[in-house]
C-alpha cells in the first residue's frame, strides 16, 4: 500500500540516487514555483493556494504513488475546469470561491479513493482519445483568450463565451497597456528561447526574476502594469473546508470532469515513463488511491486540486531523477519560498505570469493529432472536432459531454452493424477468407460459410438475423448447409440465442443444416445451458472449419471426439451476473 518503501526494501537506493533526486527535485522546484501561482491565478484564486498545493498533495503522492517521476501539482487543465465549474457559484477570487475550490478538491479526492478501493480504475476508458485530444485542444484556446486581459493590460468583462471575449479585446486593442503587453510577449519569447537551448533550464523562474527586478526598479505599478502584491508567510494551517449536501449536488459536474479528465492525464503521463524506463510498474487502482489521498488530505491544508503534469514530470526525468524522492525535494523547496521568499513575490507582474500559462498550453492544442485521425479513421476524427467546438461553445463540461455521447453513439452504431464475411476457400489450401477479399476464391454450392466478427446482444442481433436469412436467400440454389464460424463471436446474450434458435427453424423449414464451428468456451457454456447445444444436436459442432467442410462435402462421420471438444463446456459460471 506505500510504494515508497518498496524503493528502499529493494535495497537499490544508494547515495547516486540521491543525488541524482535531490538535482531532479531541486530543477523541478524552481520551475513548479512560477507556474504554481500562475495557475492559482488560472483557477480564480490567491497565489497562496497553487503554493500550498504543491506541500501536502506531492509528499503523499511521493509515498502513495506507483509512478516514480510522475510530478503532480497545479495544472492548466485542472484549473480551467475546477475555473469553470465553481465561477457558476461564486466569484473568482473571493473567500466564498476558494471554499467551493478546496471543497472541490476534496470532493475529487474522495471520488477516487472510493474509486481505487472498488478497483474501478477501468472507468476512465469512457473517454476515448479523440474525445480527450478535442477537449485538452479547446480548453488550452480558452486558457490563452482568459489570460487577454493579463497579457494586454485591458479591463475586459466576464463574457460566457469565448469568441464574445475576443472581440471585446479586438474592439478594445486601442486601450492597450504597452507595457504590460511588451513584457507579455518578451516573456514568451525568452522561455521559449531558454526552453529550447536547454529544456531542463528553468526559463520560467529566470524570466520571472527579471520581470520582478524591472518592475520593481522602475515602478511600473504605477505606469499601469499590474502585480500580484501581497502573497502571506508562513505554511499552511489546518482547515476543514465548508461542507454542505446543496453545495456538493451542484458541484457534481466539475468534480466528475475533473476526476476523469485529471485521473487520464495522469495515468497516460505515468504510462508513458513507465514505458520509457521500465524499471516499475504503474498500477491504476493505487494511482487513484495516490492521487485521491493526496486531494483529500491536501483539502484540509487549503491544497488546492492538483494533477499530473506532463511537462514537470519529463523536466524529473531528464533532470535524472530516480524515485520520487525527487518529489519531496520540490516540496522542500515550495516550503523554503512560502518561509523566507513570500515578500519578494510582490512586484511579480501579472503578466509574466500570463506568459508562462500561454507558454505551457500553446503546446496542447493538438493539430498532429487531427491530422493523423482525419487520415487514420475519419470517425474519430469528428468526434475530436466535435468535441474541440462543443468545448469552445458550450463550454468545459458540456464539451465533454458531448465528447463521450459521440462516442458512444458511434460505438453503438459500429456495434449494432458489426462486421460480416461469408468466407470461401483460397484454391490450393486449407485457409478461408473474406469473398470480398478473395473475389477469385472457390465459392461452394453445397454449404455457405458465414463469420460474424462481435458478440451476439440485443443491439445487433436483428441486424445478425437480417444479414443471416439475406445470404441463405441470395443463393440461386439453396446450400445444403450453413456453416457459422463462431471463432469472434465472444459474448451472446439471452436476445442473441432466440435469435439463435429463430435462425435454426427457418434453416430446418428451407431444408438447409447448421454446423457451427470454433465455438469459444464461454459461449459453449451458454449454449449449453440454454438447451441449444442439445437442441441442435452436439454431431453439428465442429473445431474447424476445414472439418466441418469436410462433413458437408463428404457426408463423413467424424469422431466423437471431435465432437466432443467442440461443445466441451463448463458448468461453474465466472460471476454471479453470468
Amino acid at each position: 500500500m506505500v510504494p515508497f518503501l518498496q524503493i528502499f526494501k529493494d535495497k537499490k537506493y544508494s547515495s547516486s540516487f540521491f543525488k541524482a533526486d535531490c538535482i531532479a527535485g531541486i530543477t523541478v522546484g524552481v520551475i513548479l514555483i512560477p507556474q504554481a501561482i500562475a495557475y492559482a491565478l488560472l483557477m480564480g484564486v490567491p497565489p497562496i493556494y497553487g503554493l500550498y498545493a504543491c506541500l501536502i498533495p506531492l509528499l503523499l503522492y511521493a509515498f502513495f504513488g506507483t509512478s516514480r517521476q510522475l510530478s503532480i501539482g497545479p495544472v492548466a487543465v485542472t484549473a480551467i475546469l475546477v475555473m469553470s465549474g465553481v465561477s457558476q457559484l461564486a466569484d473568482p477570487f473571493t473567500e466564498r470561491f476558494v471554499e467551493l475550490v478546496l471543497f472541490v478538491g476534496f470532493l475529487i479526492g474522495i471520488l477516487q479513493v472510493i474509486m481505487s478501493v472498488l478497483r474501478m480504475g477501468f472507468l476512465v476508458n469512457l473517454i476515448s482519445q479523440p474525445v480527450i485530444s478535442g477537449f485538452i485542444s479547446a480548453a488550452a484556446i480558452i486558457i490563452i483568450v482568459s489570460q487577454l486581459d493579463q497579457g494586454l493590460g485591458i479591463a475586459i468583462p466576464d463574457f460566457k463565451y469565448t469568441h464574445q471575449t475576443i472581440w471585446y479585446a479586438i474592439s478594445h486593442f486601442a486601450e492597450v497597456n504597452w507595457i504590460t503587453l511588451g513584457i507579455c510577449l518578451c516573456s514568451i519569447i525568452t522561455i521559449n528561447v531558454l526552453k529550447k537551448w536547454k529544456r531542463s533550464f528553468p526559463g520560467a523562474l529566470t524570466v520571472l526574476v527579471i520581470t520582478t527586478s524591472i518592475a520593481y526598479i522602475f515602478d511600473l505599478n504605477a505606469k499601469g502594469l499590474a502585480i500580484i502584491k501581497d502573497v502571506p508567510s508562513g505554511l499552511p494551517s489546518f482547515s476543514i473546508p465548508n461542507m454542505d449536501y446543496d453545495t456538493m449536488v451542484a458541484l457534481i459536474p466539475s468534480v466528475l470532469t475533473v476526476t476523469f479528465i485529471g485521473y487520464v492525464g495522469s495515468i497516460g503521463i505515468a504510462k508513458s515513463i513507465e514505458m520509457k524506463k521500465r524499471d516499475h510498474i504503474i498500477r491504476p487502482n493505487q494511482e487513484l488511491f495516490a492521487l485521491g489521498i493526496a486531494k483529500v488530505i491536501g483539502a484540509f491544508f487549503q491544497a488546492v486540486p492538483s494533477s499530473g503534469s506532463y511537462s514537470r514530470t519529463a523536466i524529473n526525468d531528464e533532470a535524472g531523477g530516480k524515485t520520487t524522492v525527487s518529489s519531496i525535494i520540490a516540496a522542500l523547496m515550495v516550503m523554503f519560498s512560502l518561509l523566507f521568499l513570500t515578500s519578494f513575490f510582490y512586484y511579480i507582474p501579472k503578466a509574466v505570469l500570463a506568459a508562462i500559462i500561454l507558454v505551457s498550453v500553446f503546446g496542447l492544442i493538438n493539430f498532429s493529432e487531427a491530422k493523423y485521425l482525419f487520415r487514420l479513421r475519419r470517425r474519430d476524427f469528428i468526434v475530436m472536432i466535435i468535441t474541440f467546438l462543443g468545448t469552445l461553445i458550450f463550454g468545459v463540461e458540456n464539451g465533454i459531454f458531448i465528447g463521450v455521447i459521440l462516442s458512444f453513439v458511434f460505438l453503438q452504431y459500429y456495434s449494432a452493424r458489426p462486421h460480416i464475411a461469408e468466407l470461401v476457400n483460397i484454391p490450393g489450401t486449407k485457409y478461408y477468407r473474406n469473398i470480398n477479399r478473395f473475389p477469385d476464391a472457390i465459392q461452394s454450392e453445397v454449404y455457405l460459410i458465414i463469420r460474424f466478427d462481435n458478440q451476439l446482444y440485443f443491439g445487433n442481433s436483428s441486424y445478425f438475423k437480417d444479414a443471416i436469412l439475406a445470404y441463405v436467400s441470395d443463393r440461386e440454389r439453396l446450400p445444403e448447409f450453413l456453416i457459422l464460424d463462431n471463432t469472434n463471436m465472444h459474448d451472446i446474450d439471452s436476445t442473441g440465442l432466440h435469435v439463435l434458435d429463430d435462425i435454426q427453424q427457418y434453416l430446418d423449414g428451407v431444408g438447409v443444416q447448421l454446423l457451427m464451428v470454433g465455438t469459444i468456451g464461454p459461449v459453449r457454456d451458454f449454449l449449453k445451458r440454454s438447451g441449444f447445444t442439445d437442441r441442435l444436436g452436439a454431431t453439428y459442432y465442429y473445431l474447424t472449419i476445414s472439418d466441418a467442410v469436410d462433413h458437408a462435402e463428404n457426408q463423413t462421420a467424424k469422431h466423437k471426439e471431435i465432437h466432443e471438444a467442440a461443445v466441451q463446456f463448463n458448468t461453474k459460471r465466472k460471476s454471479f451476473l453470468d
